[in-house]
């Protein structure tokens, strides 16, 4: 594990640089403060006065350092567990895989296999890749984040099988590896990559099955598809409705060319060949996919799974008759569906008792926020306004939740 100072060492003689900072902090005065950080109610109007407090016990630097770690750590409460325990910085963070999505990864690769995690950052991935004592080679060129990512995968007990490498990935050793996970970085100091760029690039990362032939490779979800490697697949992770990487398999853990996989339940839709989807105005439902199943492009499988049309040729909305339910999609009660007429809906909406109402717009122009205010809301139930196109021509719904009671016509 990381060398921590000794508590006979002054924390005032240490200097400013980040690994200077992260010793100080790991020091029994550091984690003093920390802790004594993590009891604090801590608001906007109190933290001046905190910091004022503190800085009569604690060194200044010293002091400065716990409060922005303090503030890392609340931030990162979101993606993992264990936050509270864990050392970030703001880049690593920004970039790090979070608890859920890094153990799904983790589960597709061989439980017996020897990892290396390749741009490991913060250890994001690490404290999956290494549970159960795994060997995980992790490798970085940021002396920092391996140094936080080895104590970060030891918060999680997944740090007993991993040796870490510091330098350019491109010189990591392989021997003896059977398996990558590659995390390229899509930003720098001047600011985020272009999609599809990416420290090391991509063909970098697709041509390290020369040396190991099973490699995955975290991507951003906008990465155009012909970007991708012949024979590799591309999946779509989405936490809920909140799509949030690509994932790139090598041939050697590819399931299928596409993949949508939603999270946290882990369901998978992957490509299945069928009859061409109808295309017909909406039924009693709508159906809107989740985004990984739209970027993945697996929508009219979704509708051949749902028995359910595509209201446009280009548009994703489904619909069906009838009441169905699918991690893949969300569901929606049609109350209303017509031409789009801004003032017909207005009054409709109206009629149908509805005061708060959330816009979605889909292949239709129209300032959404302007929109809602035209519709001067007033009554007390809650609907969606899908503002789209129904086989290329400008349609509205008025849509409820399929639980939500309809009110009686005497209502």
């Amino acid at each position: 594990m990381l060398a921590t100072t000794d508590s006979r060492e002054s924390v005032t003689e240490l200097s400013d640089q980040p690994n200077q900072q992260l010793t100080m902090l790991m020091s029994p005065q550091g984690r003093e403060l920390l802790d004594r950080l993590a009891a604090e109610e801590t608001t906007p109007d109190t933290v001046l006065r905190l910091a004022s407090q503190l800085r009569r016990t604690y060194p200044a630097e010293l002091t400065a350092a716990a409060f922005a770690q303090h503030e890392l750590r609340l931030a990162a409460r979101e993606r993992f567990s264990r936050a509270a325990e864990m050392f970030f910085t703001r880049p690593g963070l920004e970039q790090a895989s979070g608890e859920l999505t890094a153990r799904h990864r983790a589960g597709r690769y061989p439980a017996d296999a020897r990892l290396a995690d390749l741009c490991c950052g913060i250890g994001g991935d690490l404290l999956a890749l290494g549970e159960g004592g795994r060997e995980v080679l992790a490798v970085d060129s940021d002396e920092l984040h391996l140094r936080m990512a080895v104590y970060n995968a030891g918060v999680y007990d997944a740090a007993k099988g991993v040796r870490s490498w510091h330098g350019d990935v491109r010189d990591a050793p392989l021997d003896g590896v059977d398996a990558v996970f590659v995390d390229p970085a899509r930003r720098t100091g001047a600011g985020r990559l272009r999609a599809g760029d990416s420290e090391p690039p991509l063909p970098w990362c697709f041509a390290l099955t020369e040396r190991v032939p099973a490699v995955a490779i975290k991507a951003a979800p906008g990465l155009p598809h012909e970007l991708v490697a012949a024979g590799w697949e591309i999946e779509f992770v989405a936490d809920g409705r909140d799509l949030k990487e690509a994932v790139l398999w090598s041939p050697a853990l590819a399931g299928a060319a596409r993949r949508a996989t939603i999270l946290p339940a882990g369901h998978s839709l992957l490509p299945a060949p069928g009859p061409a989807v109808p295309i017909a105005e909406p039924g009693a439902f709508l159906f809107d996919p989740n985004p990984a199943v739209t970027r993945a492009g697996l929508v009219e499988e979704l509708a051949r799974q749902l028995d359910a049309w595509k209201i446009d040729p280009q548009i994703a909305f489904l619909s069906t008759d009838t009441d169905r339910r699918t991690p893949f999609a969300r569901t929606l009660r049609v109350e209303e569906s017509a031409p789009w007429n801004e003032k017909q809906f207005a009054r409709r909406i109206r009629e149908l008792d509805i005061g708060s109402v959330d816009i979605r717009r889909r292949g239709l122009a129209g300032d959404v926020d302007a929109i809602r205010r035209r519709l001067k809301l007033r009554g007390n139930r809650r609907a969606t306004v899908v503002l789209t196109r129904m086989n290329d021509r400008p349609w509205g719904l008025v849509c409820t939740d399929p639980d939500q009671p309809v009110p009686s016509p005497a209502a």
